[in-house]
């Protein structure tokens, strides 16, 4: 059966289709804790082509190759316990998290009401935080999924314009998520996520850089 004219008209090209992919992938490592099917997923998974041409281009994809060439290989070898205590212990804790995956705590009151902003932003949107559901909408999590969605689209809604995904990604994400990165980075907790943080670092200042450039 051929595809219909909707859906012809919503594929995506393969540059935007593999953003989308992981930028979905992200969103779900700083959701919830790994399962065995998703590191094996990633452990499985392609290289990167490094990309080897001069320029600062070059040398981010070269560096988000090595990246992603780390965390397929932590995904490997990694004990699936080890990495549901260590997302436990970083994300969750008892009583405090030790890194923080909310927005407002990086960006603070210097940048008005970040939480406030954002559900502004999604209003505009036509999206909401799900009904029942205990994360706010500054999460990590929440915004890169947030951003999958403005370009792949859904059974409800077509890809938005490259104008929009540049605007939500820097006001919403490029402000606070490199600080977030580095504090994964820091912590004598992180094993797994560092190397998961390393690589949302590489993606996200490819993101940085190609869309500054659209």
């Amino acid at each position: 059966m051929s595809e219909s004219p909707v859906a012809l008209a919503r594929r995506l090209e393969p540059e935007d289709q593999a953003r989308a992919d992981f930028y979905a992938l992200l969103a779900r490592l700083f959701a919830d804790v790994p399962d065995a099917g998703l590191l094996a997923s990633i452990a499985s998974a392609a290289p990167l082509a490094p990309v080897s041409q001069a320029g600062d281009g070059g040398e981010v994809a070269t560096t988000l190759a090595a990246a992603w060439r780390a965390l397929t290989g932590a995904s490997a070898t990694i004990d699936l316990e080890g990495a549901i205590e260590e997302f436990q212990t970083l994300f969750v804790g008892v009583g405090r998290s030790e890194v923080s995956l909310y927005a407002s705590h990086y960006l603070g009151p210097q940048s008005g009401r970040p939480l406030a902003e954002i559900r502004t932003t999604l209003a505009g949107l036509g999206l909401a935080r799900r009904p029942g559901s205990s994360v706010y909408e500054d999460h990590l999590a929440v915004l890169l999924e947030t951003l999958r969605l403005l370009i792949a689209g859904d059974a409800e809604r077509g890809p938005a314009g490259i104008s929009v995904q540049r605007v939500f990604f820097e006001r919403h994400i490029a402000s606070w998520a490199f600080d977030c990165c580095t504090a994964i980075e820091q912590s004598s907790i992180a094993n797994y996520y560092r190397c998961v943080a390393q690589f949302a670092r590489g993606f996200l200042a490819l993101e940085r850089d190609s869309l500054a450039m659209e």
